[in-house]
């Protein structure tokens, strides 16, 4: 186990290397998604050659760090933010996740999609992207590939608003106030790095409102996980695959993160020890990343086919139009 371990350990070394690159810090690609594409390269080269002495140590990173990660990703996050950005954040955030997620389901059942893929796609993109993509695969526990093909999807689409979004306010094409503008980015953009990327893009005042709003939406990781927990031992039960049947999966690395959280908005430890956390935490969320993209093969893509990106699209399109619907006309009620 120790050399599987160490081999994804040494990706994530690799991949935070390589993200330190000027271009990629412009593009705001984080370690993580770096990380899936070089374990994704590896498994379409020289993963062959590995001895199967260490594949139960990449299967350990991409499932037990996994959840570690998920866990320490609460030391990101206060309640105090939760009062800082006000209701209105906070209603259109909800918002965004329960129809993200509902209506990619819906889509995918239209397209006659696999549920498992269809589903960690909606919650990639109605809550945070690559993290959120994580933590429900570990909650419903589907293949690695699937993983995978959702997290491609979030790159992609979630990069492409990143630049899309800065470009549209800056030509005028958006009639939002700084505020609205911030509400409006930072509950519709996929990652944390593409909410920074964009606030950054635009300016101070609606990056730190961006962030806020972004955080948020990655705070209702908890509860739709806990949800999540529960649909999918329901349907462990109705198709008789769980050993204890009607047994509830509820993914305490949740409760920790929510927990991690509490702890965290009592604001004990100094600054820079909760940073050195962030960083471990990162390293540990891109040797996850690593290890998932390890697992998934050119061929794996092709069986999951073109409709995983023509449901992020169509969830694309609904954050877009969508978002700036609700930040024009429901923002300005509770600002």
């Amino acid at each position: 186990m120790l050399h599987g371990i160490l081999l994804i350990a040494l990706f994530a070394c690799a991949a935070f290397y390589i993200g330190s690159a000027q271009i990629f810090k412009e593009l705001s690609f984080s370690p993580m998604i770096i990380g899936i594409i070089l374990g994704m390269l590896y498994a379409n080269s020289l993963r062959n050659n590995l001895p199967e002495t260490w594949v139960p140590g990449i299967q350990f990173c991409s499932k037990k760090i996994l959840r570690l990660g998920i866990i320490l990703y609460g030391f990101r996050l206060t309640f105090q933010d939760i009062v800082n950005v006000g209701v209105s954040g906070i209603v259109i955030d909800a918002i965004i996740v329960i129809v993200t997620i509902l209506g990619g389901i819906w889509i995918g059942r239209l397209l006659k999609m696999d549920r498992d893929t269809a589903l960690l796609t909606s919650i990639g993109s109605g809550i945070c992207g690559a993290a959120a993509v994580l933590g429900a695969e570990s909650t419903i526990r589907t293949q690695p590939y699937k993983t995978a093909v959702a997290v491609a999807t979030v790159v992609i689409f979630g990069t492409i608003s990143m630049f899309l979004y800065p470009l549209a306010y800056r030509s005028g094409w958006l009639d939002l106030s700084l505020q609205e503008m911030g509400i409006y980015s930072g509950s519709t953009l996929h990652e944390v790095a593409h909410a920074v990327g964009a606030g950054n893009a635009m300016g101070s005042e609606i990056s730190d409102v961006s962030v806020i709003v972004k955080m948020i939406r990655v705070m209702l990781l908890v509860p739709v996980l806990l949800i999540l927990g529960i649909w999918a031992s329901r349907r462990n039960s109705a198709d008789n695959v769980s050993k204890e049947k009607g047994k509830i999966n509820i993914p305490w690395f949740a409760v920790g993160f929510l927990l991690v959280i509490a702890f965290n908005s009592l604001n004990l430890l100094p600054t820079a020890f909760v940073d050195a956390i962030n960083y471990i935490d990162t390293f540990l969320l891109t040797m996850a990343m690593a290890a998932l993209g390890a697992e998934t093969s050119i061929d794996k893509f092709k069986k999951a086919g073109a409709k995983p990106f023509i449901l992020a699209f169509c969830l694309d399109i609904w954050l877009i139009v969508g978002g700036y619907i609700l930040a024009k006309h429901l923002a300005p009620l509770w600002l």
